[in-house]
């Protein structure tokens, strides 16, 4: 009988690496042939997932807010999981007994409005879980009372000479028609940590601009509460005599 000396590990190639020992014609279909777990994982990785993979697990990003916006954040939450949510399910349920859920505009605009809702509570939960509320309003000593945190409101001057007036806050905050822009913002991360007097760059896509901080002043920033929107389910149906 015939030996073969060479190494049988090293004369295969690395798909059969893979996919594990050879067969032979006899051992196809066989139902004692061995399975091989590699094999059956690329398998399963190749077949179409039936829902979205969870993400690996990591350290929460803070979420900085004012103590106004954290309660408009949860009005809100309170609002859609208390009222708009339940009205919502009571009318798909309603559409569901009418027939045909295939051509039924109320169950299917209920059901896609549902999602909605479903998706905006997930993620103001995620924001009021990550909140970490900083007063703008708070005394602050020493330098801290003059440099740019979050809360500050800048007054500072661009390379025109032109004044403007910004005030530091959350991402959930935002409102560029009163001013208020995010900490995590360029302009934001141009000015934190500035005091009057020093001269800063502020690097955008097209050019890199310098300003001129000129004050730096602590106080309350107003915020508009949480309100209702219009044409939500929940919102009583005025009846007319």
């Amino acid at each position: 009988m015939y030996h073969s000396t060479s190494n049988p590990r090293a004369s295969r190639s690395p798909c059969e690496e893979l996919s594990g020992p050879r067969r032979g014609t006899s051992e196809i279909g066989s139902s004692a042939s061995t399975r091989n777990p590699m094999a059956d994982w690329q398998i399963r990785e190749k077949r179409p997932l039936r829902g979205p993979r969870p993400e690996p697990a990591g350290p929460a990003v803070k979420n900085y807010i004012t103590p106004a916006g954290l309660q408009r954040l949860k009005d809100e939450h309170v609002f859609l999981l208390s009222r708009e949510r339940p009205a919502v399910v009571e009318v798909v349920a309603w559409a569901a007994s009418n027939g045909d859920r295939s051509e039924n505009a109320d169950y299917l605009y209920g059901k896609r409005r549902l999602g909605q809702i479903d998706s905006r509570i997930r993620f103001l939960t995620k924001r009021i879980d990550a909140a970490v509320v900083v007063d703008p309003a708070a005394p602050r000593s020493g330098s801290a009372a003059t440099r740019v945190f979050f809360g500050a409101t800048v007054t500072y001057k661009d390379a025109a000479g032109l004044e403007h007036v910004v005030s530091i806050v959350g991402i959930d905050e935002v409102d560029l028609d009163r001013g208020y822009i995010s900490w995590r913002s360029p302009l934001g991360n141009a000015l934190m940590k500035a005091s009057p007097g020093d001269r800063v760059e502020l690097r955008a896509p097209a050019k890199t601009e310098h300003l001129e901080i000129i004050e730096v002043e602590y106080a309350p920033i107003p915020m508009d509460p949480f309100r209702e929107p219009l044409g939500a389910q929940s919102t009583p149906k005025v009846e007319r005599s």
